[in-house]
């Protein structure tokens, strides 16, 4: 693979990596099937123990019918600190990830990934998860997983002028 271009711009630390795939609230994973590239954003939660990521979706659709036909991905998880004026120059903090995709089925795991994605995006995570996981949900709903192979991080924390 690849080493990155602007090193000054790299994030090294893995426990960062980390920090932002666990604070950012959407990752965005590219797909390919038959040389069609395909893109979704989802909502996701990131399980550190298992270092992986989990996400909720439909049982059926294109998204899944690329994945199962290639789940090998690429995605990204994005902290926009905004574009400056003036400078044409933009902040961010971005974490590049590769993983393999899998359904999960079993109902004990399925749980588990609702609540790693809900205490990530909710400011009051154990009244949604008394309200919402019970076992006719848990039955119905589509969690997807990614085991990450590969992690890279990439910041632009200040202004850079090249003249």
């Amino acid at each position: 693979m690849r080493g990155m271009r602007r090193k000054e711009k790299e994030i090294k630390s893995r426990e960062e990596m980390l920090e932002i795939l666990q604070s950012t609230q959407y990752v965005t994973v590219a797909m390919c099937s038959d040389d069609q590239p395909y893109l979704a954003t989802l909502s996701h939660g990131y399980d550190s123990e298992r270092d992986c990521i989990y996400f909720h979706c439909a049982t059926e659709g294109k998204k899944l019918d690329i994945l199962r036909a290639n789940n090998r991905v690429w995605g990204q998880a994005l902290r926009d600190k905004g574009y400056v004026e003036g400078a044409c120059d933009h902040l961010y903090e971005t974490v590049q990830f590769m993983g393999l995709f899998r359904m999960v089925e079993d109902l004990a795991e399925k749980e588990h990934a609702l609540r790693v994605m809900i205490h990530s995006l909710e400011p009051d995570p154990e009244k949604v998860i008394r309200e919402q996981i019970n076992e006719k949900s848990l039955v119905r709903v589509g969690i997807g997983r990614i085991d990450i192979e590969f992690m890279s991080g990439k910041r632009a924390d200040k202004v850079v002028i090249s003249t």
